[in-house]
């Protein structure tokens, strides 16, 4: 009886479907949404019990959701940012009603994050908005749109440069015309133009021809390595191709020098810094007058003021330096350690200038050959003279590194054994005052166990007013191997052996802090009994 009653409703269902569709929608849909007519696709756009509601209508319309996502765009706008679609693109109204409707002339272009500007301002929203300038398929096959529009100046013009440029036209033209190129600067690629270079119109060097069957301007991969690329050689390359050897770009009648002259047949070729004079460095008066030029101090002051002097005679720069500019040397780790002082460990990476250049200029003899000339001496006076003579601190460290130690302590009167064995010097000998300023305590330091150790015991086991640990304790994590309670004044005999320590020596209170009690003082019974 159930089914039957399941079945006929089901049938009454599909029989009053048209005239349930025409009851219930307020309207036919618009063309571009009347793909969705029919109850069966109600919910499609529509929130049972509710109205129709922005996740919606996105569901669809993916190309806007995707901008507000990015957080872009006129949907995003400050001012249509948070309201509903239907306040805006409402439906229902009949096939050709227009969902998307509004005034151009009062459309403020501002809100979609591109401003108009310049030439822009004076366009129709047709001469940019249509289907050819939409790369997005999906966008462009849309009946009517304004989205797909991306801001690249070639999504709406032609590239008359044939890419042979970048596509950011803005880096050379402005938005109220491109001709002429207001914003581009020939001073900034590789060819500053100067002199007469200046005064030449852009077609003479980038001339117009036309390439894929349109007009085309080169102006990039111009050649211009050679000046003869441009200008004829009058000199039938007698003298190479580079006239700037030998003109200026102010006019080919202004001379440089006699740069294209081969100074190597003169005996003295000129190479790096040299090769970058003019004439008149070195030759005041006439070209022509012969100069001294067998040493370098011949054109240069000797900066090192004798210090290089060999039999009197000055060495030559190139022992140490070449033409290519005194800056540097060519010196090499090899020459310096044929000499009297070796670079080994962390010498050999220290910059010359860290000993040579102590002050103001540079030196190289008599600048001292002990540690101490060059590095800070922080153990003077508090070391011993007989443990590093002469201040030498090799005699403790290493040059591989300062913090490596070789000293061998068992010359001094306090032989390290035990757990000594693996302290850093600073555990003993680097101590901090009760302001935490830090200080060194060598040949002062003590060799009682107190002088570097807490006194736990308050003085119980001081002898002569020094307390000697290792009468109790292993030189190793203070351990006591073997105390034999037998050697005191109170054996451990019967019950006694099996006792803990602190069942009789008990914590007793020193000001804050407490100690065991170890010297008791008493052996009477009734004393813990």
């Amino acid at each position: 009886m159930r089914i039957g009653i399941i079945y006929t409703f089901f049938v009454l269902i599909l029989t009053c479907t048209s005239s349930l569709t025409a009851q219930i929608s307020p309207g036919d849909l618009a063309e571009v949404h009347s793909h969705l007519e029919g109850i069966s696709n109600c919910t499609k756009c529509h929130t049972l019990g509710a109205k129709v509601t922005n996740e919606k209508c996105l569901e669809c319309h993916q190309e806007v959701k995707s901008r507000l996502m990015l957080k872009k765009g006129y949907h995003f706008s400050p001012k249509i940012r948070g309201k509903e679609c239907v306040s805006c693109h409402s439906d229902h109204h009949g096939r050709k009603f227009e969902i998307v409707r509004f005034n151009p002339d009062k459309f403020d272009h501002n809100q979609t994050g591109y401003i108009l500007a310049g030439a822009h301002s004076k366009k129709a929203c047709k001469d940019c908005h249509k289907a050819e300038n939409i790369a997005n398929i999906k966008i462009r096959e849309k009946k009517f749109t304004y989205l797909g529009l991306t801001r690249r100046c070639l999504t709406c013009h032609a590239d008359y440069h044939q890419q042979t440029l970048p596509s950011t036209c803005s880096d050379c033209h402005s938005n109220v015309s491109f001709k002429p190129a207001t914003k581009f600067d020939h001073s900034a690629t590789n060819f500053p133009l100067t002199g007469s270079h200046q005064t030449v119109g852009c077609a003479d060097c980038h001339t117009v021809t036309s390439k894929n069957e349109v007009r085309f301007q080169e102006f990039a991969n111009i050649p211009h390595q050679n000046c003869t690329e441009c200008h004829t050689d009058v000199h039938q390359n007698k003298f190479g191709q580079m006239c700037r050897d030998c003109h200026t770009t102010a006019s080919f009648n202004s001379i440089m020098g006699m740069s294209d002259f081969n100074h190597s047949r003169t005996g003295f070729p000129l190479e790096n810094k040299h090769a970058e004079l003019t004439c008149s460095s070195c030759h005041k008066r006439h070209l022509t007058d012969p100069l001294k030029h067998e040493k370098c101090t011949d054109c240069h002051a000797d900066y090192h003021s004798g210090e290089f002097l060999k039999e009197g005679v000055v060495q030559s720069c190139s022992y140490c330096h070449s033409t290519k500019g005194f800056a540097g040397s060519s010196y090499t780790i090899e020459r310096h350690n044929e000499g009297t002082f070796q670079l080994k460990g962390a010498h050999l990476a220290t910059p010359c200038f860290v000993c040579h250049k102590k002050e103001e200029k540079w030196s190289f003899r008599e600048i001292g050959m002990n540690c101490v000339d060059c590095h800070n001496n922080i153990h003077d006076p508090f070391i011993s003279e007989k443990y590093y003579p002469e201040s030498d601190c090799r005699n403790c460290h290493q040059e591989t590194r300062w913090a490596s130690i070789n000293f061998d302590h068992s010359v001094t009167e306090f032989v390290l054994s035990g757990a000594h064995t693996t302290q850093t010097c600073r555990s003993c000998h680097f101590k901090n005052d009760q302001n935490g300023v830090e200080y060194q305590v060598f040949s002062e330091l003590s060799s009682h166990c107190t002088s570097c150790h807490q006194d736990i015991h308050y003085k119980q086991f001081d002898l002569d007013g020094k307390t000697d640990c290792l009468r109790c304790h292993a030189g190793n994590l203070w351990e006591i191997p073997g105390f034999d309670h037998n050697k005191t004044a109170f054996k451990l005999e019967g019950k006694h052996e099996g006792l803990a320590c602190t069942k009789c020596h008990k914590h007793v209170r020193a000001g804050e802090s407490s100690y065991l009690l170890y010297k008791i003082g008493e052996t009477r019974c009734e004393y813990c009994h």
